[in-house]
C-alpha cells in the first residue's frame, strides 16, 4: 500500500502569528513534503520495501557514513520526519507539561540550558539536516544533529522532538537567519504536550 501526504494538523495560516507563514507551510508541506511521498513510492514500487513501514525501510537502507545515501532512504526518512514535525508544533499556547520539564532539568541542568543546545546543533549543522532531542536506549535525554534526511531512527533512539534546519524550512519567513528561526521555534512554535508524550 502506498504512503499518502498526511494532511496538516491545523490550517495553513494557523502558525502565521507564531513566525511561520501561510506561504511557508504552503511550500513545505505541500510541496517539499508531497515529493517525499511521491518519489518514495516511485523508488519502493515492486522492491522489497514494498508494504513495509517507514521505520522498518529506514533503517534496513540507513548506510551509515555514507555521504551518498540511496534514493530510497533519503525520501522515505524525509517523509518520516516531516510527518512527525508537523506534530510536534501547534497553535495555541503550549505549556511544557511538569513530567516532560523535569526530565530536561535532570538531563541537561535546566530547561534554558537545553534550548542553548539544542538552538546550537541546529546552528552548527552545516547545510541541510535536523536537530533533535531524544530518548536514547538508556533512557536519558541528548540533543543531536543530523545531515540530510538521517534521523533517530537510524540509531534506535527515540524522536522527541525534531526541528528542520533545511533552508525551505525557514528561508522564506527568516531568510538566512537559521538562529532566529531555531530560537522562534522553541519559543513559539513546539507543542511540547507532543512531546511528553514521545517520553
Amino acid at each position: 500500500m502506498a504512503f499518502e501526504l498526511p494532511d496538516l494538523p491545523y490550517a495553513h495560516d494557523a502558525l502565521a502569528d507564531k513566525g511561520m507563514s501561510k506561504e511557508t507551510l504552503e511550500y513545505h508541506h505541500d510541496l517539499h513534503h508531497k515529493a517525499y511521498v511521491d518519489n518514495g513510492n516511485k523508488l519502493i514500487a515492486g522492491t522489497e520495501w514494498e508494504g513495509k513501514s517507514l521505520e522498518e525501510i529506514i533503517k534496513g537502507t540507513y548506510q551509515a557514513g555514507s555521504v551518498a545515501q540511496n534514493g530510497i532512504f533519503n525520501n522515505i526518512s524525509q517523509l518520516w520526519n516531516h510527518n512527525q514535525f508537523w506534530e510536534m508544533m501547534g497553535p495555541g499556547n503550549s505549556t511544557m507539561p511538569g513530567d516532560l520539564e523535569k526530565a530536561l532539568v535532570e538531563n541537561f541542568g535546566s530547561v534554558d540550558k537545553f534550548h542553548e543546545e539544542f538552538s546550537a546543533a541546529g546552528a552548527g549543522q552545516f547545510g541541510s539536516g535536523w536537530a533533535w532531542l531524544v530518548k536514547d536506549s538508556d533512557g536519558s535525554l541528548k540533543v543531536t544533529k543530523t545531515e540530510n534526511g538521517v534521523n533517530p531512527v537510524c540509531f534506535g533512539q527515540t524522536a522527541l522532538l525534531g526541528c528542520d534546519v533545511w533552508e525551505h524550512s525557514y528561508y522564506i519567513d527568516f531568510r538566512n537567519k537559521r538562529p532566529a528561526y531555531l530560537t522562534n521555534f522553541l519559543q513559539n512554535l513546539v507543542n511540547w504536550e507532543n512531546v511528553a508524550s514521545r517520553m
